[in-house]
């Protein structure tokens, strides 16, 4: 006799062996009561003591995603910089302000959508009082990628933007081109849809005021993506 059991959006199977020596397969048994997906705080709480890799070490403090319990887009960015680790706060310095003026053209109310990172400590190397942004490598991202994997349970968006390759990489379990992948929604196995587009940061280092503006577009172009999803799920 199997039981399916869920925690944390995980189905575990468990025989009746696994349940005790004495169950006989017919009579009626007790399961233990397996606890519902922790709130935001809980969550939050609990990755507030993470040291699942070395970044926590450095950090002011840990990143948490923002934004309301049920949200049903989740914007995925690389990992805190400079200014979200001092605030503990995501996308609140110069890249936030280009996400939030970019949602704004699209159509999408920043409010109503949950915005973390792939990474949730920023890794960076000192340059006298400069702290230079430094991207999470592979094992860093398998690392806090059990905190996106909670986060999601909790709030169960209908979709998720990935920005960048890091996040990309953080979404999909693997290394995933972004221009081959950006401009079309993607189905994924649990039955959401992802979106993926380049990190509002990529656009701040861009060389002269043509590539920025173009590329700016492009990205506006992929968030309406994600609002006509949007206003479909409502409708539906």
């Amino acid at each position: 006799m199997l039981e399916t059991l869920y925690f944390l959006g995980i189905a575990e199977r468990r025989t009746a062996s696994d349940i005790g020596p004495k169950f006989d397969g017919n009579q009626a048994v007790e399961l233990p009561m397996i606890a519902p997906p922790p709130s935001l705080a809980g969550l939050r709480a609990q990755a507030a003591g993470c040291r699942a890799c070395p970044l926590w070490k450095d950090a002011t403090q840990i990143v948490f995603g923002e934004g309301p319990a049920h949200a049903q887009i989740m914007l995925m960015g690389e990992q805190p910089g400079d200014r979200e680790d001092l605030a503990g706060k995501p996308f609140v310095g110069p890249a936030g302000q280009m996400l939030d003026r970019a949602l704004k053209e699209a159509g999408i109310d920043r409010k109503k959508v949950y915005v973390t990172n792939a990474v949730k400590h920023f890794k960076f190397v000192p340059r006298g009082k400069i702290r230079l942004h430094q991207k999470p490598n592979t094992p860093e991202i398998r690392a806090c990628r059990q905190w996106y994997e909670r986060e999601l349970a909790t709030i169960n968006p209908a979709l998720v933007v990935a920005m960048g390759s890091t996040a990309a990489q953080s979404v999909f379990g693997k290394i995933t081109p972004i221009n081959k992948s950006r401009g079309h929604l993607i189905d994924m196995k649990d039955g959401r849809k992802a979106l993926v587009t380049v990190h509002p940061s990529y656009l701040l280092r861009l060389p002269d005021q043509d590539s920025r503006a173009r590329e700016y577009e492009r990205f506006v172009d992929d968030l309406k993506i994600a609002a006509t999803q949007l206003q479909r799920d409502k409708a539906a």
